[in-house]
Order: C-alpha cells, then sequence, then structure tokens
C-alpha cells in the first residue's frame, strides 16, 4: 500500500507539473497523455509485437551469455592456469560497455538481427563469469571438509556441496547480467534498425510524438523492473533463506 501510494504520489506532483506549463506541451506531455498513448499503442499492437521483438532478441542473447558465462565461470574457479591467463581478459572485457562493440557487430554481422543479439551477449557474458567464478571460490572451505568427512567427493561434493553454496552469489551475478543485457537491448536497438522498443522510440522522436516516447519508456522500466523483482530477487531472496543467509 505504502508502494502504491507513492507511485500515485509522483503521477500527481507530475501532472502539477505538467499543469505549471513550465514547457510546452509536446515537449513535456503529462500522465494522461502519455497513458492514452499507451493505451492506444497496446490496442493497435504496435507496443505489443515491438515489446515482443525486443523480448526475443534478449532471450536469445541472454541464454547464450548464461550458458557460456557459467562454463568459463566455472574453469576460471576450477582452474589456477586457465584463471591466470584468463582472468585478467575477462576482468578487462567486463569494463568495457556493451554498446562500444555495435561499430565493430555491425561491419562484422551488418544492420542485422544477430548484431542487436551479440550486444545483448556482451553485456551480460561478463558479470555471469565473474560472479560464478567468485561464488565458488567463496565457499567456505569448513562446508567443503564436512562433506568429504561424510564421504562426498568428486562430482558429488561439487553438485551437492560446492554449487548449492556458491548459488547465491551467482544469481546476484545473473540478476546485474540481466539489468545489463536489458540496457545494452535498448542502446543496440536504438542504432540499428530492426522491430522492437528501440524503434518505436526512435520513429516517436523523429515525428515529434512525445507522449509516445515517455510511454515507451515506462515500458521500459515496468518490465525490466518486474522481471528482475518477480524473477531474479525472488529466487535470489529463497536462495538466501535456504541456506541461512536471510531471515526466514
Amino acid at each position: 500500500m505504502k508502494r502504491l501510494s507513492f507511485y500515485l504520489l509522483l503521477i500527481v506532483i507530475w501532472e502539477a507539473i505538467y499543469r505549471l506549463s513550465l514547457w510546452p506541451p509536446y515537449l513535456f506531455p503529462g500522465p494522461l497523455q502519455v497513458g492514452s498513448s499507451l493505451v492506444q499503442g497496446l490496442a493497435d499492437g504496435t507496443l505489443l509485437v515491438a515489446v515482443a521483438a525486443s523480448f526475443r532478441r534478449l532471450a536469445i542473447g541472454y541464454g547464450l551469455a548464461l550458458a557460456m558465462g557459467l562454463s568459463l565461470g566455472l574453469l576460471l574457479a576450477r582452474n589456477r592456469t586457465a584463471d591466470e591467463l584468463l582472468g585478467p581478459l575477462v576482468s578487462g572485457m567486463q569494463a568495457i560497455p556493451s554498446i562500444a562493440w555495435l561499430p565493430l557487430t555491425v561491419l562484422w554481422l551488418g544492420l542485422s538481427e544477430a548484431s542487436i543479439i551479440t550486444i545483448v551477449f556482451l553485456g551480460a557474458v561478463w558479470s555471469i563469469v565473474v560472479n560464478t567464478q567468485a561464488g565458488i571460490r567463496n565457499v567456505p572451505p569448513l562446508w567443503v571438509r564436512a562433506a568429504m568427512t561424510m564421504g562426498a567427493s568428486g562430482a558429488r561434493l561439487f553438485t551437492a556441496v560446492v554449487l548449492p553454496a556458491a548459488l547465491p552469489q551467482m544469481l546476484s551475478g545473473w540478476r546485474l547480467a540481466w539489468a545489463f543485457s536489458w540496457r545494452a537491448l535498448m542502446a543496440g536497438e536504438l542504432l540499428s534498425p530492426g522491430k522492437g522498443l528501440g524503434e518505436v522510440l526512435i520513429v516517436s522522436r523523429n515525428v515529434n510524438d512525445m507522449p509516445a516516447v515517455l510511454a515507451v519508456i515506462v515500458i521500459i522500466g515496468v518490465f525490466g523492473s518486474l522481471v528482475d523483482n518477480l524473477l531474479f530477487k525472488r529466487a535470489e531472496e529463497q536462495t538466501r533463506r535456504k541456506w541461512g543467509l536471510a531471515p526466514a
């Protein structure tokens, strides 16, 4: 109830600022105009098609990043030589904004779906690698020794003790990677043609339809927040409670 009241207060403040006419209406529309544009976009299917296209790219890019990130993170955590050789490279790659790769992916792959998916992949993969490696290495040695005294070893030790104990930090990495990949997707769609929320945003800007621009921004924020809170945050909290790292 407090959260709903807070958001309603923000909308009231927005409407009050709009009515003060500090900026022309075509530059600063009110919440009613944005809401009307949002309803119209959903009714005629424009926004639904855009959301579906963006989510498809995100699912492919993030899925590939998850597969490679987990594999590489496990390798770096379990193999000292691989960590010495690839660890600094991973750290350097993580520091590069994913959108910086767009000119190169466009040269290699053209203005295509593949270039946007590649940007999404690059936006997510390094956070998954780093947090997977850190999660496995931060497993308390006492837990491992206790499991070994009870007969666990090899693959059994890893799957029953090490991997579940590392899961809370790994989930934090997945959650962070989701945020990075979502931002990378929007940046890629703004700079590369193709159906998606980014294209709707650019077209609306070109025709000076500011309510539609803000409607798309609202969708981007709401969709990103819903996935983060309903999927990643909930899974992270449940895992932490299971392992006694948070109040039950």
